[in-house]
């Protein structure tokens, strides 16, 4: 993920996870790390990261979650370069239990000023939102009634009431409203396989588009919820294989780009 500077005033930082939570820094003439962000310092062994999320507002805020139940919020130093020192470093400025299984997905939310709230997802399949101002509590957004575990999760980037996941092996999207708590808004159902993406518009409030194992990508307009969402109102089947991931552009939103097998795509809207 790059990071998501719309301004242009920090250097062109990459983050990448796996293991440990890495920052690099593109430029000229070589790309190179800048900093591995490692928590656990008393042990050669780590617990694997399975998501991030880089706050969009507060751009020294990165938070990341791990099959060892947690999320951590990482605070991020940025300086000068003086010859080959590296410009970035990084801090835990709070870890915490967020779920009483693995935690798979995180993502900072655009509401009360986009800064402090974040949810996550997990394999006790429940959504959990956290405020970085009170971390003694969480909400508990949804739990799937048979405690499938919840994949992934995407905030409406337009209307921050509003989040989508999808469990594992789901053929559906659930649409949540944080201000009805456990219990969906809507279930998108059209696709005839399990969904592996998610990706709100980023100039609309109503619009959402899901990818899967189908070889689908359908674009929905929700904005009749809460009544039942029954038919997409686009489509488009990619021939030569599930699409595994999608995202739509967040300057340019007349464009979407699914991947399957070894090819990308880019689509216009």
């Amino acid at each position: 993920m790059w990071i998501p500077d719309s301004k242009g005033v920090y250097p062109d930082l990459l983050a990448t996870s796996g293991d440990y939570l890495r920052l690099w820094r593109a430029g000229e003439p070589d790309t190179r790390l800048e900093c591995v962000l490692n928590n656990n310092k008393n042990s050669d062994f780590c617990a694997p990261l399975t998501s991030f999320d880089w706050n969009e507002v507060d751009l020294n805020l990165v938070g990341t979650s791990s099959i060892d139940t947690t999320c951590t919020i990482w605070g991020l130093e940025t300086s000068q370069p003086l010859g080959r020192v590296n410009l970035v470093s990084g801090h835990v400025k709070t870890q915490l239990i967020a779920h009483d299984k693995e935690v798979y997905d995180i993502a900072f939310s655009r509401a009360g000023g986009g800064r402090d709230m974040f949810a996550s997802v997990g394999a006790d399949g429940s959504v959990r939102m956290f405020d970085l101002r009170h971390l003694e509590h969480s909400t508990i957004i949804y739990e799937d009634p048979a405690h499938t575990p919840l994949l992934r999760l995407a905030w409406n980037k337009q209307d921050p009431n509003y989040l989508a996941t999808v469990a594992m092996d789901s053929c559906e999207v659930i649409i949540l409203d944080v201000r009805v708590p456990c219990t969906p808004v809507a279930r998108l159902s059209n696709h005839r396989a399990c969904v592996n993406g998610i990706a709100w518009a980023p100039h609309s409030s109503c619009h959402i588009c899901t990818a899967g194992d189908d070889h689908q990508a359908l674009i929905w307009d929700i904005q009749q919820m809460p009544r039942p969402i029954e038919d997409p109102i686009l489509a488009y089947t990619a021939a030569e294989g599930e699409v595994n991931q999608i995202q739509w552009g967040a300057t340019q939103p007349d464009w979407i780009a699914i991947c399957y097998k070894t090819a990308c795509e880019i689509l216009r809207v």
